[in-house]
């Protein structure tokens, strides 16, 4: 019998105020690695708004873990199973990374016996370990995302949602980065990653989707991507130049199974 999804859409639209930034959008997120890409404007972030519950979707369906999300209660339910890693997160920067981490545990709703264990594993799972009592506000640009990118995964979540999460990485961090959410795929969870950064596609995901004013304009592996790399697209790589080639069709490519 076929998995259920972790999450589904169906002629799903959102926007703000008079602005209709989603269309009509159906897609299924799976297990594993999924890459999304897409120009400023496409809507990625507004979609990762949905998939978190944070903006309820102005029409259509959102399933997540096999259960429509239609009420705030069942998205309080949906939550306790999301990591979510904004661009942008807020955070006291009084706090110390420990606390600040254990304070997204407690909204979660980690249980509290597991709050600690939980707290220094992801910690250690970032390599900020040796600076759990350090305050927020003096950490360096590279280390404030490496606390983000805990905070999101405390607790072991069902579906992680990254939005740019190796913005202020060096090199070396994001090879380790890679490597954490590979072995959190293995685990179980389904991890979709947002980026401006298509080698980052390229060596960590199984799948990726191409979102372009609001719409799925392609859904394939990074391999499939590639392979549509027209001769005259510009970029540095096969996987840059077919997503510069899917970009500039102007219409929906024809699906590929992931």
């Amino acid at each position: 019998m076929a998995s259920v999804p972790v999450a589904r859409l169906t002629a799903l639209s959102q926007g703000y105020g008079g602005q209709r930034i989603i269309k009509d959008l159906s897609l299924s997120i799976e297990s594993g690695v999924t890459g999304l890409l897409g120009p400023n404007g496409a809507g990625k972030t507004t979609l990762f708004r949905t998939l978190a519950t944070v903006a309820p979707p102005r029409s259509g369906v959102l399933e997540l873990f096999g259960e429509p999300v239609d009420s705030e209660r069942d998205a309080r339910r949906a939550r306790r199973r999301i990591g979510y890693l904004p661009q942008d997160f807020g955070y006291y920067p009084a706090f110390s990374v420990k606390d600040f981490v254990s304070y997204c545990a407690w909204l979660r709703e980690v249980p509290s016996r597991d709050v600690a264990s939980a707290t220094e594993k992801a910690l250690a799972a970032v390599r900020l370990s040796d600076r759990s009592r350090d305050r927020m506000k003096s950490l360096s640009g590279g280390m404030l995302r490496r606390a983000g990118i805990a905070a999101a995964i405390v607790g072991s979540p069902s579906l992680l949602l990254l939005d740019e999460p190796t913005v202020g990485l060096d090199p070396a961090q994001r090879l380790d980065f890679r490597d954490l959410i590979r072995s959190l795929a293995r685990a179980g969870t389904a991890v979709v990653l947002s980026t401006h950064l298509v080698e980052d596609v390229g060596a960590a995901c199984d799948a990726v989707l191409v979102l372009n004013e609001g719409s799925v304009v392609h859904r394939g592996t990074p391999r499939q991507l590639a392979e549509l790399a027209g001769p005259a697209a510009p970029g540095d790589s096969p996987l840059e130049r077919g997503y510069m080639t899917v970009l500039g069709a102007g219409r929906p490519a024809e699906e590929a199974a992931c």
